[in-house]
């Protein structure tokens, strides 16, 4: 599978960094963090399919498909070993890369994985309503501020609209976001089938590099439960854990920072414990 993809240079001789975006986002959705990385990093951003430039791929838009997908990309695009920090859906592919494709995954970067919380578990979420809202914000299309007006007015409850708990900006970069969105991508989501052939428990146990995990607080819309935190430090051989209070699950936006320097601090780490 050939994904759109761009490649930021780095200092001579840096390693790289494969980032992957999540759901209804696209490569730009990086932009922030991405000042943070070069210095360290020849940094990859790829677009999944059915997201921004890469090819649609109707009716394979389930996570399993993502990895699928995203596993070929790998394996024809990179003769070393690279480091793979995936978003959301970007961090569950990351992790099932790990497994399919040791050999060329070094660590993996995980940051706020939502797993059922957007799979079987999605009708007991405001997940449920915002994406059945932005399907349809999708199939109609149009401009960006229209767009961004139908997004704004979407239901994520009786007495919440988006447009209440995001502001205008916010709303407008999703709006163009969800222009090079295949709409089908919501066909998975709403059904609850997303995580069809995806089981993070038969995962977690094969990794064999080094994982950092980042954490969004749950009190603040992050996905990544302390439930499916528990089940994966328990699991994993070599990991780190960093939360983020007060944070919700845009964390590499809100705090790109903090975020690069956890990654610049894990990667530091797994150096001294390489070392003779």
């Amino acid at each position: 599978m050939r994904l759109a993809h761009r490649v930021v240079p780095g200092p001579p001789g840096a390693p790289t960094l494969l980032l992957l975006h999540g759901v209804t986002r696209n490569g730009r959705d990086w932009e922030t963090l991405l000042p943070e990385l070069t210095g360290d990093w020849r940094v990859c951003v790829a677009d999944h399919c059915g997201h921004g430039d890469s090819p649609r791929t109707p009716g394979e838009y389930r996570v399993a498909d993502y990895a699928r997908h995203t596993a070929e990309f790998l394996r024809a695009s990179f003769s070393e070993r690279v480091t793979v920090m995936g978003h959301s859906l970007g961090a569950m592919v990351a992790l099932s890369l790990a497994v399919e494709c040791p050999d060329q995954v070094a660590a993996i970067v995980l940051e706020d994985p939502p797993f059922h919380t957007m799979g079987r578990d999605i009708a007991a979420t405001p997940y449920c309503a915002q994406f059945a809202g932005m399907a349809e914000v999708a199939r109609r299309g149009g401009d960006i501020a229209g767009m961004a007006d139908g997004l704004a007015a979407i239901r994520l409850s009786p007495t919440r609209r988006l447009g209440d708990v995001r502001d205008r900006a916010s709303l407008e970069l999703s709006a163009e976001f969800l222009a090079r969105v295949d709409p089908e991508v919501f066909t998975p989501l709403a059904a609850g089938r997303w995580l069809d052939g995806f089981e993070a428990a038969h995962l977690w146990p094969r990794v064999s590099c080094p994982v950092l995990l980042l954490q969004g607080d749950p009190a603040a819309g992050g996905a990544f439960t302390d439930a499916d935190v528990s089940m994966a430090t328990r699991a994993l051989r070599t990991h780190r854990l960093v939360r983020f209070p007060g944070t919700g699950h845009q964390i590499h936006r809100s705090r790109p920072a903090e975020v690069a320097a956890a990654l610049r601090d894990f990667t530091l780490s797994l150096t001294a414990s390489s070392s003779p």
